[in-house]
């Protein structure tokens, strides 16, 4: 089923498990005949999933997860500490906690393999959900709401505008919001976190939002469009600091009160994290203590 879903199509499906395209057509007409639902519809270009369809693949990816968590936590106990940690992150964390965090856990643990995925929070707790990441390091709108999820809150982040020292505003004082609306922005598409509070932030200042924006999450291509070109960008103080001096770029003396809210370490109340798992949370307390100032746990 997540194979089918993944390709929508038998042939390629059969393939990427190693298995006859028959042999796969028959496991699906006996999936269908036992549920009694049509499962995936067929046409010319492949399948399709129906809404029972969707379903299913959703619970087989989840169970795929699990079985792999499984496999990660008995290689765990046979050699000591190993397995695999997927973890996701949103643009903040992803330059400062995460990389220190992941170096202290291959401090700790070198066997431990860690992917990270980098995504707005919204795509993160989905894919934390599927069961495709095991920690999410995201924003959360209404906690309180999220039964179904562990958080552990950050510190927040400060947020500033930020241009290349050679811009026409960098030498100015007594700046505003207003004195910016005409500027070509870059800022992240719409539906993420920081691009509605940036609106509302506008919105509350009477000021219409600016007309000529890039759009792009990017932190990279974010921090080149600025040293190349006179355009703006609202991004963490924490992330941008080491871009400015020698790095061509400065903060503006504007102050900008997104109300973002802390991003948190989440992970799932219904799933037992693997070893190495919990080993990257580990770490990520620890990190996240020193960056408050606290003293690392003993582990």
């Amino acid at each position: 089923m997540a194979a089918l879903d993944e390709h929508r199509s038998v042939l390629r499906a059969s393939q990427s498990l190693h298995m006859t395209q028959p042999a796969a057509s028959k496991l699906l007409h006996q999936l269908e005949t036992t549920l009694g639902v049509p499962l995936f519809v067929r046409h010319a270009r492949g399948v399709e999933p129906t809404e029972y369809g969707e379903i299913l693949a959703r619970h087989a990816r989840t169970a795929i997860a699990e079985l792999v968590h499984a496999q990660d936590e008995v290689a765990a106990l046979r050699s000591g500490l190993a397995g695999h940690v997927a973890i996701g992150t949103e643009a903040t964390s992803a330059t400062t906690l995460v990389p220190r965090a992941v170096a202290l856990l291959k401090q700790r643990f070198p066997q431990v393999s860690v992917s990270i995925d980098l995504a707005f929070s919204e795509t993160l707790l989905q894919r934390l959900q599927s069961g495709s990441l095991d920690i999410a390091i995201a924003r959360i709108q209404n906690v309180q709401e999220r039964a179904e999820l562990n958080y552990e809150k950050l510190e927040a982040a400060q947020h500033a505008i930020v241009v290349r020292a050679r811009h026409p505003l960098a030498a100015k004082h007594g700046l505003g919001l207003r004195d910016l609306v005409t500027q070509t922005w870059v800022v992240p598409p719409e539906g993420n976190v920081m691009r509605s509070a940036l609106t509302l932030l506008f919105h509350e200042q009477h000021l219409p939002f600016p007309k000529q924006v890039v759009e792009t999450s990017a932190l990279p291509v974010t921090i080149r469009l600025l040293q190349l070109s006179d355009m703006v960008a609202p991004l963490p103080v924490r992330v941008v600091r080491p871009y400015c001096g020698a790095g061509g770029l400065k903060l503006l003396p504007i102050g900008l009160d997104l109300q973002l809210g802390p991003a948190g370490v989440v992970t799932r109340r219904d799933r037992t994290l693997s070893p190495g798992a919990l080993a990257m949370l580990g770490a990520l307390r620890d990190v996240a203590g020193l960056m408050r100032g606290r003293a690392p746990s003993e582990r």
